[in-house]
Order: structure tokens, then C-alpha cells, then sequence
């Protein structure tokens, strides 16, 4: 014969008080002043500028149209993903990433110049590499 499988404890469910009208209005207030904050964190694009910047520092390697570059070794900008290209840019700038042309182009680059190129060429159509 197996032994008795012991009865399971009753379980205590404590109730949720439902919080005071004060309460919730203090939560909705915070949340949005989060959403705000957060909103503000992230830098409009100026793409106005952001043109004339890629005009005058990356063009002469990597093509007027972000498309075509000088060599086959640069890579293509345009169409890029947004947060690539402020990690990228933002490496060489800070050394993290090794090449001496780039380098010194990031190192003159303002933290602004560098959300909004990424803005500026991420808008722009790419070029598949693999077409199907």
C-alpha cells in the first residue's frame, strides 16, 4: 500500500487594495514626465545639416549619394541602420575602432554631427549586396 499523499495547505491569498484616486494620478503624472524625458533624450535629426556635412566630409570617399564609393573596400552608407552607424562613428572617434582616414574625419564630429549623419544616411535607399 502507498502512503497518503499529505493534503495540501490551504494557500492565503492576501487581497490588493485598489490604490486611492490621489495614487493613481501621481503614477499617471510620473509616467508621462518619463515619456517625456525620454522623448527629449533622444536628438531631433537635422538632416538640412546633415546633408551639407556629408557633402563636404564623406562624399569625396564614399560616393554623393552615400552609394558609391571610391573603392571597393569603403563600405556603402546609404541605407545603413541608424544605430550602426552612430556605434561605428562613435568607435572611431573614441580609437575603439582602427582606421587612421576615419579617425581623424570622427575626431572633428560633434555629438550631434554624428546622430544626424546617421539620421541622414540611414533615410537614404540602400543597395542590396545579394540580390535574389
Amino acid at each position: 500500500m502507498s502512503p497518503a499523499v499529505p493534503a495540501p495547505r490551504s494557500l492565503k491569498v492576501r487581497s490588493l487594495r485598489v490604490p486611492s484616486p490621489e495614487v493613481r494620478s501621481l503614477i499617471r503624472s510620473l509616467a508621462g514626465i518619463a515619456l517625456v524625458c525620454a522623448a527629449a533624450a533622444a536628438p531631433a535629426a537635422d538632416l538640412a545639416s546633415a546633408e551639407k556635412l556629408a557633402g563636404e566630409r564623406c562624399a569625396a570617399c564614399h560616393g554623393k549619394d552615400g552609394n558609391t564609393p571610391i573603392d571597393p573596400s569603403y563600405p556603402r552608407l546609404s541605407g545603413q541602420h541608424e544605430d550602426y552607424l552612430v556605434h561605428a562613428l562613435r568607435a572611431y572617434k573614441q580609437d575603439a575602432r582602427k582606421n587612421a582616414i576615419m579617425g581623424a574625419q570622427a575626431k572633428t564630429l560633434s555629438r550631434d554631427d554624428i546622430y544626424n549623419l546617421a539620421a541622414y544616411y540611414s533615410r537614404l535607399p540602400g543597395v542590396m549586396s545579394h540580390r535574389r
